[in-house]
């Protein structure tokens, strides 16, 4: 018996796009699992792009209105892939209207809305998911399985970062990712939040970090509202100024001992999305970058020195979640892919009715070391990690 799941899409942008496309996928890639889902209501305020959104992908109708996408009895799940300043009141909204909820990543402005959209699903019960897409790669999902096993000894040195230059272009349009008013946050949001989940998946809690941030391009042309995309570029318009950071470093100490660096910069020149990790313990070490996301870089020497050297492994159906996609080893995943495995493992907890990984629960882990950053701006010291006041 198949299990299908109403879904409403909140913000028909890229992203609301990507899910989309992602549900309507999942039970052709996850055949056997029995869950399917239904694309019910699509939501933008953009007219325009809500019905292209309906006509694209099929939902059974579009509206301009958020709160029709909740009220709709039909709907089960919601996502929420509208901009940041939206998601504190949509996931709340939803929560409260007893829909499990999926929201993009950074899961609100900052972490005082992360905190209590946190706390409005737990109040509420409902189940929740996040855009950590980067921990479903295959070969992410086996050095996670390396590193549990034991296999790298015990980790003494973790370097995570995401590098991306979609804003390195000074005429890059002004999107809502620019504006601290619409986004709050901004690399802080957007690429430090999958370096740090990366980083707690592979190496448990961030106990104390010290940090800094900068604004490289101050001014940007403005966007045009509803069309194109934050890799947009327009010349010879208006300016207006970016209110949020481009880059933002850290150094931070593990719960567990191990030390590490964390990076992460949208104007930087040359790497074009290099989310990536190093990860060093006693007994070994490797690679990986999403630019080479089918590739993992290991280091298992042997006693006799005769594997004294990183060996090059390339993803096969052997590695999590693989087999889904290719049959035979070395064929290449897309991003799109990891984002589909994660629109499956959302609808599986629904399915299964308990929470699964990743939830608000890890968002809410993610909001607490960006809280201790931000300190840390200010300070120019390390700061301690802990938790983050949600009621206010």
């Amino acid at each position: 018996m198949v299990r299908t799941i109403g879904i409403g899409v909140i913000g028909m942008g890229w992203m609301g796009q990507v899910h989309s496309r992602g549900y309507r996928l999942v039970p052709d890639r996850f055949h056997e699992s029995g869950i399917a889902s239904r694309l019910i209501v699509c939501a933008d305020n953009v007219e325009a792009r809500a019905r292209r959104g309906k006509e694209q992908f099929g939902f059974d109708r579009h509206v301009t209105d958020w709160r029709e996408a909740i009220d709709d009895p039909r709907v089960e799940a919601v996502a929420i892939c509208a901009p940041n300043a939206m998601h504190v009141e949509l996931a709340c909204a939803a929560a409260e209207a007893g829909k499990h909820t999926f929201c993009e990543k950074p899961v609100g402005m900052n972490p005082q809305q992360t905190a209590k959209i946190a706390r409005a699903a737990r109040r509420a019960g409902v189940l929740s998911g996040v855009g950590y897409n980067y921990r479903w790669a295959p070969l992410v999902q086996y050095a996670r399985q390396l590193i549990t096993e034991g296999k790298l000894g015990r980790i003494t040195h973790y370097r995570g970062r995401f590098l991306i230059g979609y804003a390195s272009n000074p005429h890059g349009v002004l999107s809502w990712r620019f504006d601290r008013a619409q986004s709050g946050m901004g690399t802080l949001g957007d690429l430090m939040s999958h370096v740090i989940d990366m980083a707690h998946m592979m190496v448990g809690p961030i106990a104390r970090v010290v940090s800094q941030q900068e604004t490289f391009i101050r001014k940007r042309p403005l966007a045009t509202p509803g069309e194109g995309t934050h890799f947009s570029v327009s010349k010879g318009g208006p300016m207006g100024d970016v209110t949020n950071e481009d880059y933002v470093g850290a150094l931070s100490r593990f719960a567990c001992g191990a030390r590490g660096t964390l990076e992460a910069c949208r104007v930087i020149q040359g790497s074009k999305c290099g989310m990536a990790f190093e990860i060093h313990g006693t007994g070994g070490a490797l690679r990986w970058d999403f630019e080479r996301m089918n590739e993992l870089k290991l280091y298992l020497p042997q006693e006799d020195g005769t594997r004294d050297g990183y060996v090059l492994m390339q993803a096969g159906p052997e590695h999590p979640y693989f087999v889904h996609f290719n049959p035979g080893p070395a064929v290449s995943m897309s991003y799109e892919d990891l984002k589909l495995i994660e629109d499956y493992l959302f609808l599986k907890s629904i399915a299964d009715g308990r929470q699964g990984q990743v939830g608000f629960t890890e968002a809410l882990a993610v909001a607490e070391v960006q809280d201790a950053m931000q300190r840390s701006w200010a300070s120019e010291t390390w700061e301690t990690v802990g938790p983050v006041d949600g009621e206010s």
